[in-house]
């Protein structure tokens, strides 16, 4: 399945953010700027890294980022 990262990050949306994970999802979610429909690491990273200062640290995005290409292929 091949899905941008923001849709695979929503599934992580949650009323009461749980970790860090579901807070940069609840975050990204409200940023009318993400590229929504991104699955370039590097287009993501730059985007955040300069325009997302709700997140805390980029090693959130990396771990998000991991657990996003993991689960996209797996079924390859």
């Amino acid at each position: 399945m091949n899905y941008s990262f923001y849709h695979y990050l929503m599934k992580y949306r949650d009323a009461k953010p749980k970790d860090d994970i579901s807070s940069f999802a609840n975050s990204a979610y409200k940023d009318h700027s993400f590229p929504k429909h991104s699955t370039d690491y590097h287009e993501l990273s730059s985007y955040l890294e300069m325009n997302a200062a709700y997140l805390a640290s980029m090693s959130i995005f990396d771990e998000a980022w991991e657990l996003y290409i993991f689960e996209t292929t797996k079924n390859l």
